[in-house]
């Protein structure tokens, strides 16, 4: 018994040690699938399983902590990257893609596995996509849409449906130094004309647009942006 340690000390014992389980979790469902036992991934946080249980209570709950954890990190770095725009921070951004692989892997486990796992993700990730829109139309840095909510699960689903076809196929073990590399190729592939789409856009002229928004049923109505554009 540690009968030294402190209230203080303790919670922030625990804080480290969830951290290590969810950072090892999420890096062993990338590599050998959401099936992979809870007393591997202890082995590698240097935890014993009955943490695991301690601070997330099943499987599913240490899954979702997982889930929260990607979505958080990878708008964090959307974030920053469009907060500060310029050739250094795109350069940085680029050269540190290797780092992201785990997460990348645990996204690709989600989209193999589908059903109901996957359903739940991709519902959180359209949510907080459209809150990040959201808020960068707020500040000027994003326009404003038609049709904001089917504008969000479009950018989520096309960009997991880009990442499955071009990513490995399903199996048993995913080389995580590998799909690292497969990342970055990927990634300086299709940095520029997906920009360049969100940026400038594809027609010149906006009439299928205006045409559609007023005989398609949905949220949006047959006007044009609060900017105008």
């Amino acid at each position: 018994m540690r009968s030294t340690t402190t209230g203080t000390d303790r919670s922030a014992d625990d804080l480290t040690a969830r951290a290590r389980i969810r950072d090892a979790a999420v890096r062993r469902f990338a590599t050998d699938g959401l099936t992979a036992p809870l007393r591997t991934i202890a082995a590698d946080a240097g935890v014993s399983p009955g943490l695991i249980l301690h601070h997330f209570g099943s499987r599913d709950g240490l899954r979702e902590a997982c889930d929260q954890f990607v979505l958080d990190e990878m708008f964090r770095a959307d974030d920053e990257l469009l907060r500060d725009g310029g050739a250094s921070t795109a350069a940085a951004w680029l050269s540190g893609l290797g780092q992201h692989s785990a997460m990348v892997g645990y996204m690709l486990r989600l989209l193999q596995h589908g059903g109901p796992v996957l359903t739940a993700f991709v519902d959180r990730m359209v949510a907080a996509t459209e809150d990040y829109l959201e808020a960068g139309v707020a500040d000027g840095s994003i326009r404003p849409s038609l049709a904001p909510k089917a504008r969000a699960r479009y950018v989520v689903e096309s960009s997991l449906g880009a990442l499955l076809l071009r990513m490995p196929a399903a199996r048993d073990r995913l080389d995580l130094d590998a799909l690292a590399g497969l990342l970055q190729a990927y990634t300086e592939e299709i940095t520029v004309p997906s920009l360049e789409l969100y940026t400038e856009g594809l027609l010149v002229d906006r009439s299928l647009l205006d045409a559609f928004a007023a005989s398609l049923p949905g949220e949006s109505p047959a006007t044009e942006p609060e900017d105008g554009r």
